[in-house]
């Protein structure tokens, strides 16, 4: 594979977009940081694919990203790989209002062929290629100029290790027939909503306590304001005020600016400055939530009581076996609130649905109803249909019926060796 120099030119950046354009595959990680601003400053891309790869300054002077922009977002011929790439998509969306797509993530794709939940790519470096990946520059600034050869030498490795193993899991999804599993999930992922900073839906992320229509409307005009002030400035919200301080204003407003120096996590000089004027108002405007805006009630304990939380556990007991015996990651087939929601007797959810009922819920679905129960057979928990332990109680009874007095004598004989045996290991 040839390794690149790090471009930091528009027409070589170009050049190698114009030949990436070309592969099936693209590989793509991302540098940043985004401890003391709003924005994630975007300070490297590296791109490969199984022939070249190549880190991309973007904090060069004069240098025009627009090719790459273009190869993520409007070329839908080449699959765009990355490995745990929600924050990679969200920086991509923050420079065009659009996402990677085609997208296919690689932690994700572990969790339809291993029992991986969230496996670090230093893991999946290690599990598929046998190499131990220096971490020596994770930690790294990589705002700071000039990057050291060793900081682009671990940046790349991202995407050229990936461009091997991403085949390798490509095979193994088409020998397990479960590729079409992921469809969903990787939409998911590239579904524009999930990054659009809607400054209105942000109080939504804030925990309060109580539904009180005033208190929630405060709570979500606080949450609009900070999100504004917080991107006029580029600081993080939590530089403005944090939430459980948000959360705290909204329940007991203060009656005049001056008490603001009151409020706990707010600065004495917020008494008479503009940032306290300008929230003062705020709060003076806030309307009290409309009915159509509230929020569900929580739901307290399991869903049928006592009864409904041991059903729920029987399920959770049910989607542990399931997961070790197709050796696939437990998330990726439900969650625990979809399966207390199945004990209380909803039945339109996701896990009733195309795969993920064939080969979870069906199961689930027959637990629930009674249909289906747990044996232990040769140490092992399994899952057993109720008719099939019934058949077998009847097979049973029939073959002892059927045996003569000495196969009788024998059994018992076998029995109570069984017996003395247990008890003299106790």
């Amino acid at each position: 594979m040839k390794i690149h120099d790090l471009i930091t030119d528009s027409d070589t950046l170009a050049e190698l977009c114009e030949r990436l354009a070309k592969s099936d595959f693209v590989c793509v990680d991302t540098e940043f940081m985004r401890e003391n601003t709003f924005w994630p400053e975007l300070c490297l891309v590296q791109l490969g694919n199984s022939e070249e790869a190549a880190a991309v300054d973007p904090l060069a002077d004069g240098i025009d990203l627009t090719p790459m922009w273009n190869l993520m977002t409007d070329n839908e011929d080449v699959l765009k790989i990355f490995h745990a790439g929600g924050q990679d998509v969200e920086i991509v969306y923050n420079f065009t209002g659009k996402t990677p797509h085609p997208i296919f993530d690689t932690q994700i794709a572990m969790m339809a062929i291993s029992q991986s939940e969230q496996i670090g790519y230093a893991n999946l470096v290690e599990s598929w290629l046998g190499k131990t990946i220096d971490k020596g520059a994770r930690f790294t600034d990589w705002s700071r100029r000039p990057l050291t050869d060793r900081q682009i030498e671990y940046a790349i490795g991202d995407v050229t290790d990936l461009a091997v193993i991403f085949p390798m899991i490509l095979k193994k999804l088409i020998k397990t027939g479960r590729g079409g599993w992921l469809n969903a999930e990787m939409e998911k992922l590239a579904d524009p909503a999930n990054y659009q900073n809607d400054e209105g839906d942000a109080w939504k992320r804030i925990r309060s306590q109580g539904r009180n229509p005033q208190m929630l409307g405060r709570l979500k005009a606080l949450a609009a304001w900070r999100e504004g002030e917080a991107k006029h400035k580029n600081l993080p919200r939590g530089r403005i005020m944090r939430d459980e301080t948000l959360a705290d204003v909204a329940s007991h407003p203060p009656r005049k600016q001056g008490d603001l120096a009151k409020v706990r996590g707010l600065s004495n000089a917020w008494k008479d400055n503009d940032i306290g004027k300008r929230l003062m108002k705020v709060l003076e405007d806030a309307e009290p939530l409309p009915k159509s805006e509230m929020p569900d009630k929580a739901k307290r304990g399991a869903p049928l009581g006592k009864e409904g939380a041991l059903v729920a556990d029987l399920l959770k007991l049910l989607l542990k076996i399931r997961s070790r015996e197709i050796d696939i990651a437990s998330r990726l087939l439900t969650k625990a609130n979809e399966m207390e929601a199945l004990a209380a007797g909803v039945r339109d959810l996701p896990i009733l649905k195309s795969w993920r009922y064939e080969v979870f819920g069906k199961d689930a679905l027959d637990l629930v109803e009674g249909k289906l129960a747990f044996t232990v057979r040769g140490g092992k928990l399994h899952m057993t249909h109720v008719d099939d332990i019934q058949q077998d109680m009847q097979d049973e009874k029939a073959g002892r019926a059927e045996a003569g007095p000495q196969d009788r004598i024998q059994d018992r004989a076998e029995t109570k060796a069984a017996l003395a045996q247990a008890a003299a290991a106790e």
